[in-house]
Parts: structure tokens; C-alpha cells; sequence
């Protein structure tokens, strides 16, 4: 890239304190090693090493950090503070976004179709649960990310472990209604959604949970999605609605379910998506004639905006 000076001194935000550090490091390394061939004056800077303080003497932030303390809200108030300019959604909508409930909260009062759900906790009755919501169902933790302390619970024994499991991660735990169907990515980019994704995990996963997310290399990824033209314009005007109802903006990742009756429906909104080489940015970008180094450049141009944090 020609005129790289003009971004200045980049922070790449990466690392981090949340169960996701791993997968931040990875992406973060990705997006930095993109910048700096690109010409852009980019270091990494992980805020578990160095005060954050210290990101007065940049002149922007790339932010890469997956889950708590930088996809909530935290380090974007922090960005604000200094005046450093940065990628992606701002405080609030990182806040919501990154609250389960919060988000689903928004999208019923925006008349969006989001599966049932209700906030547990170890004293729920497993059969009040059932009767409102049905078998299987799943546990969520409602602040992490990446399929962290889900389960899926297919009986009504089941239901305790579930709660104990995801109650390691989070003090607030939600039951989901199980939709049987197809689940579907849709990644948008500066006001746009990027061609739908189709996930297929192989068959011995429940879920698109944590492993298959990053460590396997069997998940199926359809471009095309296998949509109809009409069904994958439909589900991509509803991403945008969702992505800007919860206040997000700049980049980001919509997910969400087809059921057998062909109803969609929204599961949760990514604020700072995975970039690494699994990532499903990177994919859905690609499809559309983004390198990964020009996608990383498209993201922090928005940090130049008039419109930018």
C-alpha cells in the first residue's frame, strides 16, 4: 500500500485476560504481520503485558481482542478516553453485543427473530425449563465467546451439568431453544453483508463449539451457501438490521440458524471476529476479492473516517 503513513503509529490489540487470549494472540499476530506488509507502522501491543496508558503514544488501535475486557466495551471506553481513534463497534454497542441477553433483548424489541430463551441458574427447575423452552436445548454462558461452557442438553438429566459447566465462566447462564437446522455466518464490512457462509460441522460435533471453531480441519464452509438468491438476500437485510440494532458498526459478524420450516433465525453478533487462518472474515471477504492483507487495510481505514471513534 502506497500511502501506509497516513494511518501513523498502529496498536494492534491482541491478547488480552479472557478465555479467548489464545485465539486473539493467533488472529493479532495474523493482523500484524498483514499491516507491516502492508507498509503500515504497526506493532503488536497485548494489554495483559503494559498499561493501557501507554496507548496515548499511538496514533490508532487495531483492536483483536476476542471476548472480555475488548469485545465489551472495556478497552473501547479506554480508546475513547485517550483519544486514539479505533476499528470496529464503540463502547455500547461492544457492550451489548457482547451480553447474550442484552442482544437477544434488543432484537425482540426491534421485532427481530431470535430463538426463546431463559436466564437459569442452579436453583431453575429443569422441568419448568423443558415445558417453556423443549428438548434439547442449549446452556450458554451469556458473557464469553467462541462456544466457551456451552452444552447442548438433550434430557432432562442432563440439565444440572449443563448449568454447572457453563457457571465456570459466567455468573449469569442462559437455556436457549435448540433450533434443528442449518447455521449459517454472515460477516459485515463497513455497511455491507459479505456473501452468506454455510457451516457444517462433521457429524460427531453438536455444535460449531470451540474445537471445531479452532482446532479442527474437517468443518465445512459453503460459498455459495446454498440459499436460494431470494433466502440469502432475505437472511443478509436481516444481518444488517441486526448488526445496527445493537449498535455495532465497521466490521463484524452476524450467526444464525434456518430451521426445517425455513425460518431464520439470529443467534448472537461478533463485535471482533476471529482473523486467523480458520476465521470466517478472511473467507466471506475473500469471496468478494479481498487478500487478507487488503481486508486488515480496510478495516483500520476505518479508524480515518469522520464517522470513527
Amino acid at each position: 500500500m502506497s500511502n501506509a503513513s497516513k494511518f501513523g503509529k498502529v496498536a494492534v490489540l491482541l491478547g488480552g485476560k479472557s478465555a479467548e487470549r489464545e485465539v486473539s494472540l493467533d488472529s493479532g499476530t495474523a493482523v500484524l504481520e498483514a499491516l507491516v506488509r502492508s507498509g503500515v507502522n504497526a506493532e503488536a501491543f497485548d494489554p495483559q503485558d503494559r498499561s493501557v496508558t501507554e496507548l496515548v503514544n499511538y496514533d490508532r488501535a487495531f483492536i483483536v481482542l476476542h471476548g472480555r475486557g475488548g469485545e465489551d466495551g472495556q478497552i473501547q471506553g479506554v480508546l475513547e478516553w485517550l483519544n486514539v481513534p479505533y476499528t470496529g463497534t464503540g463502547v455500547q454497542g461492544s457492550a451489548i453485543g457482547m451480553d447474550k441477553v442484552k442482544t437477544k433483548q434488543v432484537w425482540q424489541g426491534s421485532e427481530l427473530p431470535t430463538a426463546p430463551y431463559r436466564i437459569v441458574s442452579k436453583d431453575s427447575d429443569a422441568a419448568d425449563m423443558v415445558h417453556s423452552l423443549g428438548l434439547p436445548l442449549i446452556i450458554k454462558p451469556v458473557h464469553e465467546g467462541s462456544s466457551i461452557g456451552m452444552s447442548k442438553v438433550e434430557k432432562i438429566e442432563d440439565f444440572a451439568e449443563a448449568i454447572a459447566k457453563a457457571t465456570e465462566h459466567d455468573a449469569v447462564v442462559m437455556a436457549e431453544k435448540w433450533i434443528t437446522g442449518r447455521e449459517f455466518t454472515i460477516v459485515v464490512l463497513n455497511g455491507q453483508a459479505l456473501p452468506v457462509i454455510r457451516l457444517e460441522p462433521p457429524q460427531d460435533v453438536a455444535f460449531y463449539d470451540y474445537e471445531a471453531k479452532y482446532n479442527r480441519n474437517d468443518v465445512q464452509y459453503g460459498i455459495p451457501c446454498g440459499l436460494s438468491e431470494a433466502e440469502e438476500q432475505q437472511l443478509k437485510a436481516l444481518s444488517l438490521r441486526a448488526f445496527q440494532a445493537v449498535g455495532a458498526s465497521g466490521w463484524g459478524r452476524i450467526d444464525a440458524m434456518q430451521d426445517e420450516q425455513g425460518n431464520f433465525w439470529l443467534l448472537e453478533v461478533n463485535t471482533v471476529p476471529g482473523m486467523t487462518s480458520h476465521s470466517l472474515v478472511p473467507k466471506a471477504a475473500a469471496a468478494v476479492g479481498y487478500s487478507f492483507d487488503e481486508l486488515c487495510v480496510a478495516i483500520l481505514e476505518q479508524t480515518l473516517t469522520g464517522s470513527a471513534h
